[in-house]
């Protein structure tokens, strides 16, 4: 309980009060003093104090009383999720996605554009720059200019810390990149950049198969193909934001296995308007071609993930990304190739959020970051006053 700390100045000890009690209202219906006091552990002038303290910050408001009770109602009190909102940003090979979610992650407005695969570096930062566009406009409209509080960007390849992709075979004129810097011109508040992979599975231990998993590896594929792995419940990123990396690896098998994907044309060349058809949409579709390709695609994507599993042995192996609408196809080889090559197989589920899943994770990725805004760390956007 943060009350009992000891040897810690006053300021930290607030904010720990003040975080202890944001938790327990976040996600919640709204709660009185008492209701917070026995959740936090807090005593009831010390949750009255903190309450206050959020209140005149813009974090916490009082909830409307309820008609009709006996007696003066309780003062109940909500987390203001309406107070700001993040924005989540997926850079893939053929499009690029965008989410903007309040500060429960409640989804508002998305965005999506159609990038040709064979895109340089320019025109590819000119669709995230539309993307963000549009996003900002929504939530310009409901909260005003300050409304994004952090951003969070996924793309392929390895990101450092800096924010700045240091290598990518996928996408042509990639490696070098600096997203951070590029949309910290456009957008406000802070800019938080993450592979793929570990924001798919930061996607899955949130909302998706991996929700209640402990260990997992997150095998993200599609035209382009990463892991992200779950360690302890918490993504587990290595030293230098490599781990998972085991497409790097020739021998892994996942560059012919990406190879496969992208030399892949439909019979009949697709004349409609949009993101042209990709192997995997056609082997949901039921072309014979097409699910042979991803079958192939799964036997190869076995080598390294059956190397993932026996470095880590997860209890999961949730499949995400492109190739999640069709499990039977892609299921079947890998289970036989990790049955061959690993000492246990774990369980394989295939992703409820599909294609979502990246975009989802990236606005996880800015929502942990405000998470404890105001409350212990420094703002990226002060949060607009209470309505009076």
């Amino acid at each position: 309980m943060a009350e009992e700390a000891r040897g810690g100045d006053l300021s930290r000890l607030r904010q720990l009060n003040a975080r202890a009690v944001v938790r327990v209202l976040r996600g919640e219906p709204p709660l009185t003093l008492t209701e917070i006091s026995r959740r936090t552990g807090l005593s009831r002038a010390s949750t009255d104090d903190v309450v206050r303290q959020l209140t005149e910050q813009g974090w916490v408001a009082e909830a409307e009383r309820t008609a009709g009770t006996v007696g003066r109602p309780a003062r109940r009190y909500r987390f203001r999720a309406d107070a700001g909102r993040v924005l989540g940003v997926e850079v893939g090979e053929r499009h690029v996605a965008a989410m903007v979610a309040d500060l429960d992650g409640t989804v508002a407005h998305s965005a999506r554009v159609a990038v040709d695969a064979a895109a340089d570096r320019a025109a590819r930062l000119a669709a995230v720059d539309e993307v963000t566009r549009q996003a900002r406009a929504a939530a310009t409209t409901e909260l005003g200019p300050g409304a994004i509080w952090a951003t969070g960007v996924a793309t392929p390849g390895l990101v450092g810390t800096d924010g700045q992709v240091s290598v990518c075979d996928e996408l042509p004129d990639w490696t070098g990149v600096d997203l951070r810097a590029h949309l910290e011109r456009t957008v406000p508040g802070t800019v938080l950049v993450d592979t793929l992979g570990n924001l798919a599975a930061l996607a899955e231990g949130w909302r998706g198969a991996a929700h209640h998993a402990q260990h997992a590896v997150c095998l993200y594929a599609g035209s382009t193909t990463g892991a992200g792995l779950i360690i302890g419940g918490a993504v587990h990123r290595g030293f230098g934001n490599a781990a998972g990396q085991i497409g790097a690896l020739p021998a892994a098998g996942w560059e012919r296995a990406r190879r496969r994907v992208r030399e892949w044309r439909p019979a009949v060349p697709d004349t409609t308007a949009g993101e042209p058809v990709d192997v995997f949409t056609a082997a949901r579709a039921g072309d014979r071609s097409a699910v042979d390709t991803v079958r192939a695609y799964a036997r190869h994507l076995g080598i390294g993930t059956a190397a993932l599993v026996l470095t880590l042995d997860p209890q999961l192996l949730v499949l995400t990304g492109g190739f999640a609408g069709q499990p039977e196809t892609v299921t079947a080889p890998l289970r036989r190739e990790l049955t061959r090559r690993a000492l246990r197989a774990p369980e394989i589920l295939v992703s409820p959020l599909g294609e979502r899943a990246v975009v989802l994770g990236a606005v996880r990725l800015a929502l942990d970051h405000v998470r404890d805004l105001g409350v212990g760390g420094p703002l990226a956007s002060r949060p607009p006053s209470a309505p009076g």
